[in-house]
């Protein structure tokens, strides 16, 4: 069988359709909402107090989620221009044989952060139900797991359209935007109560730059950088994807992160599920969240099922799905994840320059599928600017720990992937 007959029984390498192309700009909008939305992101958000003060945590929050979902959007139109898979942009620019590399990695952190959002979403359970005095038996935990497990093993069983025009835009974002303006009026209720202006004037204890901080905000959007065009090549318009996947998530960042903020300055707690808990009609606002978490661990695992598809389509994306769902089930039941989450973090740090040099490479009106077609077994250039983009990545905070990594790495690569990109592309 030729490499493009291969190619052609293969959904993640091959451009989608126009029949299925039904994505418009709200779309993108509301799914990118939807995911941008977590517990996890509002605890990440806490974590920039006390070390910031209060003015330079939002500077960071504002900054960074406009960087961040900026990025996320552009990524965003080539997947959508292209309509290719994360899979398919990587075979282009890194060739067909080398890609298989970064698509290892990334189903491999798919499935890592898949886990964690089951785990996220089983403590939440847990700690919403022994509040309300029920859950108290040590099942509980194995029983809350085996059944948000089940949840998105049934939700992968379906369409991936369906699920974002039809439950995700007119049911899950109506009820999370409702419990965020909850949450929302019912801090900045104590933070009134205690003095708004003293806590917006508030210093920060050290610790963290903003610059860090800015690292912190912009590492939630990059960590959706390797999904973002599986769903995107589905949408109708390049610019209306580009527009929708900023708007949305930039939007969805900014809240929850600030959010986390509020709660840390107004409720100082160990745990942002319990100090969430404590507000009024926080157990009915949480609830509404944690099922929209949903949605994250559905999108990890979607993900997962296409690029797993990519190296080997004689599974289908649904099968593939089931098994990746099974499989973060499985692992949620037995593995301690929250001491995993510096790995998983350590190996989102790969994803900053390979979009990096994607971007370069695809950006400004390359032909990403024609670049497919012709792509030899591996490209170089593009393979050596990434493997330096990751030193590079470690090697700054110990050489200039004031400035971050995640952007002047994605910068530093970018360049090199657009000036050594071969001309005529």
């Amino acid at each position: 069988m030729s490499t493009h007959d291969n190619a052609s029984a293969n959904e993640a390498l091959t451009p989608v359709s126009t029949a299925q192309r039904v994505f418009r700009w709200h779309d993108h909008a509301s799914l990118w909402f939807s995911l941008g939305v977590g517990l996890l992101v509002m605890q990440v958000g806490a974590y920039l107090i006390p070390a910031l003060g209060t003015q330079e945590a939002v500077l960071s929050i504002v900054a960074g989620s406009v960087i961040g979902a900026g990025l996320l959007g552009w990524v965003a139109k080539i997947g959508c221009e292209s309509g290719l898979a994360s899979a398919g942009l990587m075979h282009a620019v890194y060739g067909r044989a080398f890609a298989r590399l970064p698509i290892v990695l990334n189903i491999v952190q798919l499935i890592g952060w898949g886990t964690f959002e089951l785990v996220v979403m089983r403590d939440a359970t847990v700690s919403i139900g022994r509040q309300s005095g029920a859950m108290a038996a040590a099942y509980w935990p194995t029983l809350a797991t085996l059944l948000w497990g089940g949840v998105i093993t049934l939700l992968i069983s379906g369409s991936m359209v369906q699920l974002v025009r039809r439950i995700i835009a007119r049911v899950a974002l109506p009820l999370v935007v409702l419990s965020l303006l909850w949450l929302s009026w019912q801090f900045l209720g104590l933070a009134h109560a205690q003095g708004l202006e003293q806590l917006w004037q508030r210093r920060g204890e050290g610790g963290m730059g903003v610059m860090p901080a800015l690292d912190l905000v912009i590492a939630m959007p990059i960590s959706w950088l390797p999904l973002v065009a599986d769903y995107a090549r589905h949408g109708k318009n390049g610019s209306a994807a580009l527009r929708g996947t900023w708007a949305g998530y930039a939007l969805a960042n900014v809240w929850c992160y600030a959010l986390g903020v509020l709660v840390a300055l107004t409720l100082p707690s160990e745990d942002l599920v319990t100090a969430l808990l404590l507000a009024q009609g926080g157990l009915i606002a949480l609830s509404l969240i944690l099922i929209d978490e949903v949605d994250n661990a559905y999108g990890d695992t979607y993900s997962g099922a296409v690029s797993a598809h990519s190296l080997l389509p004689r599974w289908s994306v649904r099968q593939w799905g089931l098994g990746v769902a099974v499989l973060c089930t499985l692992m949620a039941l037995v593995l301690p994840m929250h001491s995993l989450e510096p790995f998983l973090l350590m190996l989102s740090s790969v994803f900053v320059p390979l979009f990096g040099v994607i971007l370069g490479r695809l950006a400004f009106g390359a032909d990403a599928a024609a670049m497919l077609q012709r792509a030899g077994k591996a490209h170089a250039a593009p393979i050596a600017i990434w493997l330096a983009g990751i030193a590079f990545y470690h090697l700054l905070p110990t050489v200039a720990p004031a400035l971050g990594s995640a952007l002047p790495t994605l910068a530093l690569s970018f360049v090199l992937a657009w000036g050594t990109r071969p001309r005529g592309v």
